[in-house]
């Protein structure tokens, strides 16, 4: 710029555009630049000087050896750095390390729930040298836990990867390390925790189960339950209780394929129960809550109801359980349930589950699940669903057949009901829904003439059997006297005339159902309150401060009225005025 020297102009990081770098090889030829640079105008510093806004456009000098200067604005225009991916993914796998060490420490499962919330953003990511790498930089070849590391290495195809030596942490610059007092150093008398094994065999499981290697998953997910059945560590429960969910998912993919009893997935029910047995004596909460899920969705699968009825009787869900679980627990509760014709107790257990399932979108397909065996239930028990929860943005789509279903039941449309039936019993049966959908149709013969005994005051059995298409008459007088006698319609048969005779409805609000309906709704809030205050944290000792602050607070009122009674204190040292009446 005109008007000033170059050695006023401000000088920012880095290099210019058409400005040449000063290259500094060590700190103390910097700081000898520096000093020269105050000592005369006979030895003077070279500085980089920016150029115009107008020069920013010509092109840059070439250096003495020929070379264009390259522009670090050219490199990256945005002004961030472009990080390697792979590195990027190891960084962040050998950061949760630090969060099991710390969640070991301080013995607080929080840390150890924050490394497998991490797994998510880092599954799509993995890959089999990602992962070698990872675990030969993390264990040594001659160490106690070299077999881990041989057996994660070889699940992910990469046997013939060596681990680092233990002399490699030893030498620096070439000079040999000093020998520490105990005879070892500090690294390596570091041993890798338990938590880390576990953590990247989940990595491992993942991997396979995303890359469909189930044969190869399934093995090794065998191996690694009798590792952690031999363990006995507190802070291994929420790593463990993972590894036992990919343990079942890959048998569940092994052909031949669940809903038969010849199915792999058979197999692993007594290592399982083995699991829930220790995990009961031991009082893991998180091992206990999953496996329990984990056999019932085993059970369900192969159609052992009974089974699953004995699993649910003989043992206790942990009341401190995970949310994800507890909503789990219902759903598979309400699917038993449902299946054994106790509409009501399923109607409450899958409402729970759908309450309780979690809100955001990873979790949206175990909510429309829900929602479905629910609309079913409600179906079952002769009530018609809301149309609010067809209009859920994120349900409206996934419900539509459903909610065709429930059109033609609630009108008592049979013919439609068997279209619908017919058109969509495919989606049915993938959301396992088919065979409690097809005990809906003497709910479409009761609804149909319940709306004929709403229209009609007096009705013959041969045009209920032409509206609800009956095979004949006999068949339309014993439906018609299982609805009297079932309390679906208040009526009267007359087989001499052949026609039933409507009676005058009442008003409903002068029965108890209003009032069952709101205490239903009231129990519920209820119970929402309860599991609300039981989920607060509070802060430790609480209570003893708030009794030390009391008993001060006793302490003062004491030496006040002893001072007031022995006249030591008046109205002005009580503060205020005192107006007697």
């Amino acid at each position: 710029m005109p008007g000033k020297t170059p050695d006023k102009e401000p000088v920012e990081n880095g290099g210019y555009r058409g400005g040449k770098d000063i290259e500094m090889k060590d700190k103390d030829e910097a700081s000898s630049l520096k000093h020269k640079g105050k000592k005369g105008d006979d030895e003077k510093m070279t500085v980089v000087v920016p150029p115009s806004k107008k020069q920013s456009s010509q092109p840059p000098p070439n250096d003495v050896d020929g070379d264009v200067a390259m522009d670090e604005a050219d490199q990256a225009d945005d002004g961030e750095l472009k990080v390697d991916p792979v590195v990027q993914t190891i960084n962040d796998i050998k950061g949760n390390f630090a969060l099991l060490d710390r969640a070991v420490a301080l013995f607080d499962a929080r840390f150890s729930l924050r490394a497998l919330r991490s797994i998510s953003s880092i599954r799509k990511r993995l890959t089999p040298d990602i992962l070698a790498q990872v675990i030969a930089e993390t264990y040594q070849s001659g160490s106690s836990r070299a077999h881990i590391a041989s057996q994660l290495l070889a699940a992910v195809g990469k046997g013939d990867v060596q681990l680092r030596g233990q002399s490699a942490e030893m030498e620096v610059d070439g000079e040999p390390k000093a020998p520490a007092k105990n005879g070892a150093s500090k690294k390596e008398s570091k041993e890798v925790l338990p938590e880390a094994d576990i953590f990247l065999a989940i990595l491992v499981q993942v991997y396979l189960y995303d890359s469909k290697k189930f044969r190869e998953g399934a093995e090794f997910s065998r191996f690694l339950c009798d590792h952690i059945h031999s363990l006995n560590r507190r802070t291994l429960d929420s790593l463990s209780a993972k590894v036992y969910f990919y343990y079942s998912l890959f048998f569940e993919q092994l052909s031949p394929l669940p809903h038969t009893s010849q199915s792999p997935l058979v197999s692993i029910r007594p290592t399982l129960l083995a699991a829930l047995r220790t995990a009961v004596l031991r009082k893991d909460i998180d091992i206990q809550s999953s496996v329990i899920v984990i056999l019932l969705r085993n059970y369900l699968a192969t159609s052992h109801i009974s089974q699953a009825d004995l699993l649910v009787s003989h043992t206790q869900f942990p009341e401190n359980a995970a949310n994800n679980q507890v909503a789990r627990f219902l759903y598979y509760l309400g699917r038993i349930r449902a299946i054994q014709l106790r509409y009501t107790e399923a109607h409450e257990h899958l409402t729970g589950a759908t309450r309780k399932a979690p809100s955001s979108a990873c979790a949206l397909g175990f909510s429309q699940t829900a929602t479905k065996l629910l609309l079913v239930v409600e179906l079952l028990m002769g009530d018609i669903p809301e149309r609010a929860v067809f209009r859920q943005p994120t349900m409206e789509q996934a419900l539509l057949p459903y909610f065709q279903l429930v059109g033609a039941v609630r009108v008592g449309d049979l013919d439609a009901f068997e279209n619908i039936i017919a058109e969509h019993g495919d989606v049915f049966r993938r959301d396992d829904t088919y065979s409690l959908i097809l005990r809906l149709r003497q709910n479409v013969i009761k609804t149909g003439i319940r709306m004929m005994s709403l229209s009609y005051s007096r009705i013959s059995l041969r045009d209920i059997c032409i509206r609800l298409h009956l095979g004949s008459e006999e068949s339309a007088e014993y439906i018609v006297a299982k609805a009297i006698r079932d309390g679906v319609i208040e009526a009267t048969l007359d087989r001499e005339h052949g026609f039933m005779r409507s009676k005058e409805i009442g008003d409903v609000y002068a029965t108890r159902e209003p009032g069952e309906a709101f205490h239903e709704r009231i129990q519920a809030c209820l119970a929402l309150h309860d599991e609300s205050v039981k989920a607060m944290r509070f802060p430790m000792n609480q209570h003893r401060l708030e009794l030390k602050n009391a008993q001060e607070a006793r302490e003062r009122e004491r030496e006040m009225v002893k001072e007031i009674q022995e006249g030591d204190l008046d109205d002005d040292d009580l503060g205020g005025d005192f107006e007697g009446m």
